[in-house]
């Protein structure tokens, strides 16, 4: 009798365990998928407030198409036209080391995300991501910098990590889908294993595409700094270093708004 009594008592504290470890990861699976779909609902927001002019085909830069407005919300990945069109030219990175826009420097090893992040395949599968030059140009001296710790999940337009400049708080988005697996340096880059061991980049620019993009993010950034926008390309052209100290007047969190794509 008392042999049986443990026994049950054993057995039921293991359906105990079990019941609370799926209990637990149902909760985690459902916390996970929340913030996926908070994630996609804030993106396809801010996608929808851009000015139709803003939210055009990233082959109409190319001169493919006279107009197209992106049906996708720049996701690429699942646009039919897109790939077609790659198909005719493969996406190849250049060995030639940057591309050289108003002063700035676009190294051409990388693939570049609307919001201004970059990401670097590495020969071990991850992949780095950082900030472009235009972006450290305008976060230059930040407050305050909020990078995710090693092991954190990063969505594609999700937050990568958060940059307090100002009056501004700016969710820098992450071009990738991963876990993070290392953190760190000057420049506050990011390595990062990507889901399903493969990064899919078909969403993010190519080295042929950055300076017909820059180029009208110049174009984005001068508006956004108006009225006080007209010495901010200085010396023949070149990009002032720190944007933010040459324009204390400007509203800060509409102009970071603006070019990180926040909504």
């Amino acid at each position: 009798m008392i042999g049986s009594l443990v026994f049950l008592g054993a057995f039921y504290a293991v359906l105990a365990v079990v019941a609370a470890t799926v209990a637990c990861a149902a909760i985690r699976s459902r916390r996970a998928l929340a913030a996926q779909q908070v994630d996609e609902i804030r993106w396809h927001e801010t996608f929808h407030e851009l000015p139709p002019s803003e939210r055009q085909c990233r082959h109409v830069a190319t001169g493919e198409f006279r107009y197209r407005e992106c049906p996708h919300a720049f996701d690429c990945r699942i646009c039919e036209t897109h790939t077609r069109l790659v198909a005719r030219k493969p996406l190849i990175l250049r060995d030639t080391p940057q591309e050289e826009i108003f002063g700035m420097s676009f190294p051409l090893d990388r693939f570049y995300h609307r919001g201004h992040t970059w990401v670097r395949p590495e020969p071990d599968g991850t992949v780095t991501i950082g900030l472009d030059e235009l972006g450290r140009r305008v976060l230059s001296s930040p407050d305050r910098v909020e990078l995710p710790p090693a092991g954190a999940g990063l969505r594609v337009n999700g937050t990568a990590w958060r940059v307090h400049q100002r009056n501004a708080d700016v969710r820098l988005l992450s071009p990738v889908e991963g876990q993070v697996v290392e953190v760190g340096g000057p420049d506050w880059v990011l390595r990062v294993k990507p889901a399903d061991g493969c990064p899919d980049l078909r969403h993010l620019l190519t080295p042929e595409e950055v300076r017909p993009w820059l180029l009208r993010e110049m174009e984005r950034l001068q508006l956004a700094l108006s009225p006080a926008a007209a010495p901010t390309l200085a010396d023949g052209g070149v990009l002032v270093d720190d944007i933010a100290a040459n324009y204390p007047e400007a509203d800060w969190d509409a102009v970071c708004g603006e070019l990180f794509l926040q909504g």
